[in-house]
């Protein structure tokens, strides 16, 4: 094409644009973002990403404008393929540039603040480790973020095929079918396909086949099944015969369902090594080292509790985390439940409701966890606010009387010990390590009670809605019988309900049979009426769909009715009975990640503190019985000190334990219900709540009790009668 050709066909465009314009009323330039992307497609995003994501791409994309890093070749192309399936707005530079200027100012920041600010050179070191460690992980994060997607959205792809196979065993179009599984299956494979439907329609592919194509091409890394059950089901249109049609729907299912299983027998067999590498990483070297440390910091005086604050709160959580996030990469397509609490007509149940009279109050949880974890933390952190106005602490202990004691008492409620630079260091006693507890205590309570409180009535719900999906199938076969038979659909509800008289389903179809008798009304309206119908009473989109396939199909006739629910019955075993082959796969591995999360975990580190609080006491002690043996002299104070540094008092110790066993709770609850179920969001605060109340409670208890028993055996070893006897 020439220039004058090429400048003709600009101004044509030009023209046509301005005369758009005028008709919409639009600016078409001011339409389209910086990437040609059009505002109602922006829209359409934002409605299912979250917020975190929109920051993150702010970020990136300031970050490439600030200093532009571009990365290879291979890892361009890998980050191209992530942002496709995650629908992030940035570019594969503005990712890059962000994982290099983000480190980049962590540790120019922190060079500053550790030495104008804190004056230590240990938060120097340990920022630049930790900056130059993060440079990899940032730079996967869109890797991450598209992981994430895809397990979401390969959840939900077996029960995307059932959905497309259901529809288009009586009706042969692939453009309706995937409409009727988007409506019915929930983001992000929703959004998927939604978009599908809008390329055809802003007419970026021709048809709808070549955009569904377009679109499996993304999966075919992760999930070969998906696309030969998509293939599948786009070759029975080409069928002349109807019984070779519906062959092939049948065989597509097939497919997905025998290769899933394959796929996560595979997945379960290698997960043994990267599991006992996380247990090592996050359980027994961190176990380890809680044993040897109450030496180092005794006997290592410029150790202090914010160095083991920063090793295992920051660095061992933030190592475990991200081992566990490359664990949950590699799983492969599974099954997920819906989170139903996102859910408009479920929202209500995730908060508190309180009634006075004829009023209802409804509250979000939250403030009620904040209220009750801060009365928790006041009490835990009670030594430090009473050493704060009361400095003087004679007096301020039990147990017999001892003069080489701060509080004059065998056991002190605070003990603070005066350093050598005069500072004073503490709390050492007893009593301030019993009730540091309360910190974990109601750490653990308040983000427990925050989560279960969030997911209790709607996990009820949702487990009823599977007890009644899981009698539904014997329900639809007996009721595509009486449509087999001739009986009309009106009165072949009623009679399957009394048939099964008792169970979930069978009030479902009494409901239903009772709206047509008693209400007058027809088939679809008494299932689906938005007052009265039974749906409302049952939500299920399992069930609903199924519905609507039998008001689609009876119009057909009863006989193909018929048909059409006695299949439905027949794929929603199949597909429960590959569930369960599944959960049997990953109960060895789940069973020991649940051990020690519920058990191990906090009953180990509860008796390390134990064993931490006794050492502290007697290598106290020591020091202050030579100083006081030696007449309280400058020279028996240096000799004392000589030997034993002041050490890291329990009181901190504890608290940086206590909250590591909080944290490594909350990450391996995660990553073990991302194992078993995938991304299941409501079993997953389920499941927290539960786990991080007994962990913290467990891990207390057994903390208190061998405190006690261990400073009263170490009380008695450190007798000062008999040390004085030895003395003289």
């Amino acid at each position: 094409m020439t220039d004058a050709n090429e400048a003709q066909m600009a101004d044509l465009m030009q023209k046509y644009k301005q005369k758009l314009q005028g008709q919409l009323g639009v600016n078409l330039q001011e339409s389209l973002n910086e990437q040609g992307v059009s505002k109602e497609y922006m829209e359409f995003q934002r409605e299912y990403l979250p917020g975190h994501i929109s920051l993150y791409e702010k970020l990136c994309n300031l970050s490439e404008k600030i200093l532009t890093v571009k990365p290879d070749k291979q890892k361009e192309q890998e980050l191209l393929e992530s942002l496709e399936i995650s629908h992030l707005n940035i570019t594969p530079a503005g990712a890059a540039s962000f994982a290099f200027l983000a480190p980049l100012a962590l540790i120019l920041s922190s060079i500053i603040l550790s030495l104008f600010f804190l004056k230590s050179f240990f938060f120097v070191i340990f920022f630049m480790i930790v900056g130059f460690s993060i440079v990899k992980p940032l730079g996967k994060i869109p890797i991450f973020i598209a992981n994430g997607w895809r397990l979401k959205a390969s959840n939900q792809m077996v029960i995307c095929i059932f959905y497309v196979v259901t529809f288009m065993r009586h009706t042969s179009n692939l453009e309706l079918a995937i409409r009727f599984a988007a409506d019915h299956i929930a983001p992000p494979l929703s959004l998927d396909l939604k978009k599908v439907l809008w390329d055809v329609e802003t007419q970026k592919y021709p048809a709808v086949k070549d955009a569904l194509e377009a679109y499996l091409e993304t999966w075919r890394k992760w999930n070969v099944e998906f696309i030969e059950a998509f293939h599948l089901v786009e070759a029975s249109l080409l069928e002349g015969n109807e019984d070779s049609r519906i062959a092939t729907l049948d065989k597509s299912l097939d497919v997905i369902l025998t290769e899933t299983y394959e796929r996560m027998l595979h997945y379960a067999q290698n997960l043994k090594t990267p599991i006992t590498m996380l247990h090592m990483l996050g359980i027994i070297l961190p176990i380890l080292g809680l044993v040897i440390l109450p030496l180092v910091v005794s006997f290592l005086k410029d150790v202090r509790w914010y160095s083991i604050s920063l090793l295992y709160n920051i660095g061992l959580p933030a190592s475990v985390y991200y081992l566990g996030k490359n664990i949950l990469a590699k799983r492969p397509t599974g099954y997920g439940d819906t989170d139903l609490s996102e859910q408009e007509e479920f929202r209500k149940y995730a908060n508190i409701s309180i009634k006075f009279g004829k009023k209802e109050f409804v509250f979000t949880p939250m403030w009620f966890c904040i209220a009750l974890g801060l009365a928790f933390l006041l009490v835990g952190f009670s030594p430090l606010i009473l050493h704060r106005f009361v400095p003087d602490e004679a007096g301020w202990g039990f147990g017999e009387l001892d003069e080489t004691s701060t509080c004059l008492r065998k056991f002190c409620l605070l003990d603070y010990r005066t350093s050598e630079s005069g500072k004073a260091i503490g709390p050492f006693g007893l009593g301030s390590s019993i009730l540091s507890l309360f910190v974990i205590v109601g750490l653990g309570i308040a983000i427990g009670l925050y989560y279960k409180l969030r997911s209790k009535k709607v996990i009820e719900i949702r487990k009823t809605t599977e007890q009644l999906e899981q009698e539904f199938a014997s329900g639809l076969f007996q009721l595509g019988n009486r449509l087999g038979d001739g009986s009309p659909a009106e009165t072949s509800f009623e009679k399957v309900g009394r048939s099964m008289e008792g169970t979930i389903s069978g009030n479902f179809f009494q409901l239903v049979g009772m709206n047509i008798r008693r209400l007058g009304m027809g088939v679809a309206q008494a299932i689906f009426d938005p007052r009265n119908g039974a749906i409302k009473f049952f939500p299920s989109k399992l069930i609903e769909s199924s519905m609507k396939v039998l008001i689609e199909s009876v119009r057909k006739g009863p006989k193909v009715a018929a048909v059409a629910l006695m299949n439905i019955s027949r794929y929603v075993k199949e597909i429960h009975k590959v569930n369960e082959r599944l959960k049997d796969l990953m109960s060895d591995v789940l069973s020991s990640m649940n051990s020690q999360i519920k058990f191990l975990t906090p009953v180990i580190a509860g008796i390390v503190i134990g064993i931490t609080s006794m050492v502290t006491t007697i290598l106290g002690k020591l020091s202050l019985q030579m100083k006081h043996l030696s007449g309280g002299s400058d020279a028996g104070g240096a000799l004392a000190g000589g030997f034993f540094g002041q050490g890291v008092p329990t009181f901190h110790f504890q608290i940086i334990v206590g909250l590591y066993v909080v944290q490594i709770t909350y990450i391996l609850t995660i990553i073990a219900n991302g194992i078993e179920n995938g991304s299941d969001k409501l079993n997953e605060r389920y499941q927290m709540g539960n786990n991080m109340v007994r962990a913290s409670v467990l891990y207390s208890i057994i903390a208190m009790l061998i405190m006690l028993s261990f400073n009263f055996i170490a009380s008695k070893i450190m007798d000062p009668s008999l040390l004085g006897g030895i003395g003289s």
